[in-house]
């Protein structure tokens, strides 16, 4: 039983928060009248020593310690004598461990958002330098060629998803930023300890409303493990498409050697290895989230052994996703873009088919009119192997003004509408980007 239900192997971490919730509440007894100012003095003393000693590495776990909130209660006792027994007065592991997990939430998800922040900006800085050199590839749809677009705006495009994964991962943060810390058990306490400057001292934003619920809430869990699972999958997609654009087949991309793995048996193969283990741990990050749904959906109020569940996936949710953003950083900072491959798979008469189209539009033809003279040119091209432009020029509707739009690099300059591909727009959202990463620096700076 004790080997099934001991949880120390992987809650040992909210070692730190548990100290911090502790002072708190040594400091709330002591307000209460509950301790004296000696008695808290000793309790502090021994809580500073155990953080020193778990730190430290010399702290000695023993087989009695189910978890780290009784290891290290178990060590203020030994530590203080008869003033550590009175520690755990008005306190429950209920309310002691919903403590410690919001405040370890509310660091990890800051740490989340750092990494975030610091693979958007190595997206920007990429995106600058390809938007002064003009380099452009083919932007595709149900991975069919389909326009040509600037590759800072393709860049800028996985850059402003990450903006959403802050905004989601900060708001789960001011949601969670809630203590339970004198809950007790489920109902409270009888003794006179006032939830409210322990809050604050733990730098709580607010306390909690109903005991019931603040010992069983694990909502703040769910939605970070969402916030988690989703940043996971704009970093798969991420991690998609540099597996494509390193591959031979399309060779828009090529690895620094230190961000990628060779073969065990072919000498000239050179992976992208983070790549596809960021893409594949997005299905681990989902798992994590579906599994602790099913977990909290049968639970009666208040609190449950099962709710033990809810570190182990948040934990690694954490850790792989501040691994991953990490390495796909460095990976996409050393990677060189190869501006001529993914201009000649740009090029493509095909790929200024839309343009053909909107410039019969602004000459007076109908947008569908249009579209079937250009669709048919398109046709007739391919089945009479003959180039686009030849049949362009002979057409009475486009002639030789038409042909120039079939020309490389035109097209993409011809994005001219706000938020589209072309150059102008591109430049001023850069700039835009640029002060989105501001604003990110600046929310995280008061976290």
């Amino acid at each position: 039983m004790w080997e099934f239900t001991a949880s120390l192997r992987f809650d040992a971490r909210l070692a730190p928060d548990d100290i911090a919730g502790s002072r708190a509440h040594v400091a709330g007894l002591r307000r209460a009248g509950l301790l004296t100012d000696g008695e808290a003095k000793i309790l502090s003393a021994a809580l500073t020593r155990v953080e020193e000693e778990l730190a430290g590495g010399s702290f000695a776990f023993k087989p009695g310690d189910e978890d780290i909130h009784t290891a290290i209660e178990r060590r203020v006792t030994e530590l203080a004598g008869d003033t550590g027994a009175k520690l755990h007065a008005g306190r429950s592991r209920n309310d002691q461990v919903a403590t410690d997990l919001r405040l370890y939430a509310k660091r990890a998800l800051a740490e989340v958002v750092a990494g975030v922040l610091g693979l958007q900006r190595v997206l920007h800085d990429r995106a600058k330098v390809a938007a002064r050199d003009q380099v452009y590839l083919p932007g595709y749809t149900h991975l069919q060629r389909a326009q040509p677009v600037l590759l800072a705006h393709h860049l800028l495009a996985h850059g402003w998803a990450l903006g959403r994964d802050v905004d989601r991962l900060l708001d789960c943060r001011t949601r969670l930023d809630v203590s339970p810390l004198g809950a007790g058990a489920l109902a409270g306490s009888s003794l006179p300890l006032d939830p409210r400057p322990t809050a604050e001292d733990l730098g709580f934003e607010g306390v909690f409303e109903n005991s019931l619920d603040a010992v069983s809430d694990r909502d703040f869990v769910a939605e970070a493990l969402f916030g988690l699972a989703l940043l996971g999958v704009h970093l798969s997609r991420l991690g998609e498409e540099v597996v494509l654009w390193a591959s031979a087949e399309f060779g828009f991309l090529h690895l620094d050697d230190a961000w990628a793995t060779g073969s065990s048996m072919l000498p000239q193969k050179k992976n992208p290895d983070i790549a596809e283990l960021v893409r594949a741990k997005s299905g681990r990050l989902i798992g994590h989230l579906t599994g602790f749904l099913a977990t909290l959906k049968g639970l009666p109020l208040a609190y449950n052994r099962d709710l033990q569940e809810d570190k182990e996936p948040l934990f690694d949710a954490v850790d792989q996703v501040v691994a991953g953003l990490a390495a796909l950083a460095g990976l996409l900072e050393t990677a060189t873009f190869d501006a001529d491959r993914m201009a000649a798979a740009a090029d493509g008469a095909d790929a200024s088919a839309v343009d053909l189209t909107e410039w019969l539009v602004t000459r007076g033809t109908p947008f569908r009119a249009a579209y079937m003279i250009v669709a048919g040119l398109v046709r007739d091209a391919a089945e009479r192997h003959v180039p686009l432009a030849e049949l362009v020029t002979a057409h009475p509707s486009l002639g030789p003004e038409a042909v120039a739009l079939l020309e490389p690099g035109v097209s993409v300059t011809r994005r001219t509408s706000p938020g589209g591909a072309g150059p102008r727009p591109v430049k001023d959202q850069l700039e835009r980007f640029r002060a989105h990463l501001a604003t990110t620096e600046e929310r995280l700076s008061h976290l």
